[in-house]
């Protein structure tokens, strides 16, 4: 038997275990039945469950699927196109998702496969602080692929995002907070404004 702290009581029997669980105010546990003798320990049972079910919960709501996302590019891709793929590449892996990155090849073109290499290359160079090939540069039929890895898991990338939208949050509360300081302090009225008595007799000693 083990005792609460996990401290080592011994083999007991199972009436004494009874006994000291009484005396102790919680539970016998058997937490290896299998074993011989089986191994038992004193708990709050209650409070066991408890803690093991937010234990689950939290792992699920960190557990996070990473995702193979698929981006296709030509070989003779033109700036602006090459571009903006680019970008989709560096957010997917940004968000924590691996992308694949595939180059169809059209005619004569496969006979050119090592200006696909250079064109997977380039592109790995230019998002390489934030993911790393995990699958180098391979002919696939008429398709040359490539497998980019996030340096991030997607939990982090999620628990970021869920940082800075509270600080966004933060920050949008700030500046409503001082345009309303602003508005109040519009709408003071100046001391003449304030007193129309002494407003009018200016003017009836100018007339």
């Amino acid at each position: 038997m083990v005792g609460p702290n996990g401290e080592q009581v011994g083999i007991v029997s199972l009436d004494k275990a009874l006994s000291l669980a009484a005396e102790a105010d919680l539970d016998l546990v058997e937490v290896a039945p299998q074993a011989k003798p089986p191994v038992t320990k004193l708990m709050d049972f209650g409070k066991f469950k408890y803690e093991s079910a937010m234990k689950a919960r939290e792992a699920r709501k960190n557990q996070a699927n990473t995702v193979l996302k698929e981006i296709r590019f030509r070989l003779k891709i033109d700036a602006h196109d090459y571009e903006t793929k680019k970008g989709h590449v560096s957010r997917f892996l940004a968000a924590g998702d691996k992308v694949k990155v595939m180059i169809m090849f059209r005619g004569r073109e496969q006979s050119r496969p090592e200006m696909g290499m250079r064109l997977l290359n380039k592109l790995a160079d230019e998002v390489s602080d934030l993911g790393a090939v995990e699958s180098a540069p391979r002919v696939d039929g008429r398709n040359m692929v490539m497998v980019i890895g996030p340096h991030r898991s997607k939990s982090d990338a999620k628990a970021d995002a869920r940082r800075e939208a509270q600080r966004e949050q933060s920050r949008a509360k700030n500046e409503a907070a001082k345009a309303e300081e602003a508005k109040a302090g519009d709408a003071k009225t100046d001391p003449a404004e304030s007193n129309p008595a002494e407003s009018n007799t200016a003017d009836s000693s100018k007339a």
